[in-house]
């Protein structure tokens, strides 16, 4: 019997809490670790008495084959490239597109083939699956246009962004919807005393994460009655299929997105011990290699 992966957590967040009960549920992997920031380690080992729990990978007990980082997308480019040189695969939901992204992929695909392992990069739910449904779309329809619409609903990524901004204590980042492929952004923000909402306003709002779209900011002097960690996403395909037009393609969920961004990120470390060496993206797996079950059942079952 093949054994189960070794599967550690990086980043106790939103992400890595469901990550660590996602990789616990999997039938073909075990739990070997969760890492953290050594202040937040007491607060972990309440969760999991019984978990190894560091503040290291090279602190756990034993050797993971992967490590899933659920650490804020900025701090993906500064841990990953040395754990896969190390020969341990890893998979993480950096959710910045364009250019950020293929500059990941520059830092972690020579890694990653230096240490003989695979990195599966932006795997959560956009970049990731909705990436994959869009691609899917585009086979079915090659011409025409896709519009992919966001909200109401919690951003993780912004966010995180927002809350690293001197003067802010507290933020939550709530994408709404506008016109088709346009994103706009309500940003409530809890000032530390002392701090002038303008001020901090101008230097949120010149970050690459918000710079683009349209932003609404609201200073609240608490965002908890506020959450709301559910989002949507829409993606609508209207193009021709074999030189005939008017296809219309259409897909729609609802989710809660660290959950979601968990499951797929767990899906993504088993794909990744079944991929050469190098950077990947979600859209370069193969389907089969995302799930549990062997090829042959699933081809009895699904095709």
């Amino acid at each position: 019997m093949t054994q189960p992966l070794k599967v550690a957590v990086m980043g106790y967040g939103h992400i890595g809490q469901y990550a660590a009960q996602g990789v616990k549920r999997a039938p073909d992997m075990t739990l070997a670790g969760i890492v953290e920031l050594e202040s937040r380690l007491p607060a972990v080992r309440a969760d999991w008495p019984t978990l190894p729990v560091a503040a290291a990978v090279k602190d756990l007990p034993e050797k993971p084959d992967v490590v899933i980082l659920g650490v804020p997308t900025r701090t993906v480019e500064k841990v990953a490239p040395a754990l896969l040189a190390e020969g341990i695969a890893t998979v993480d939901c950096f959710d910045m597109h364009g250019d950020p992204f293929m500059k990941l992929r520059g830092a972690l695909d020579p890694a990653a083939k230096q240490g003989n392992v695979a990195a599966i990069m932006g795997s959560g739910v956009d970049p990731g699956v909705s990436t994959m449904v869009r691609a899917l779309f585009e086979i079915w329809a090659p011409t025409g246009l896709t519009y992919v619409c966001y909200g109401p609903g919690m951003s993780m990524g912004h966010t995180v962004c927002a809350k690293s901004y001197a003067g802010v204590k507290d933020a939550l980042s709530i994408t709404r919807p506008g016109d088709p492929g346009c994103h706009k952004r309500d940003l409530y923000l809890v000032l530390e005393d002392g701090a002038e909402l303008e001020e901090v306003k101008g230097r949120v709002l010149q970050d690459p994460y918000f710079s683009h779209d349209d932003v609404r900011v609201f200073q609240v002097a608490d965002v908890a009655p506020l959450m709301d960690m559910g989002h949507r996403i829409t993606v609508d395909r209207k193009g021709g299929a074999s030189g005939v037009d008017n296809q219309l393609l259409h897909f729609e969920t609802t989710f809660h997105n660290p959950a979601s961004t968990a499951q797929v990120l767990v899906a993504s470390a088993r794909a990744a011990t079944r991929m050469a060496p190098g950077a990947h993206t979600m859209l370069e797996v193969p389907l089969y290699a995302f799930l549990s079950e062997d090829i042959q059942s699933l081809m009895k079952r699904l095709v």
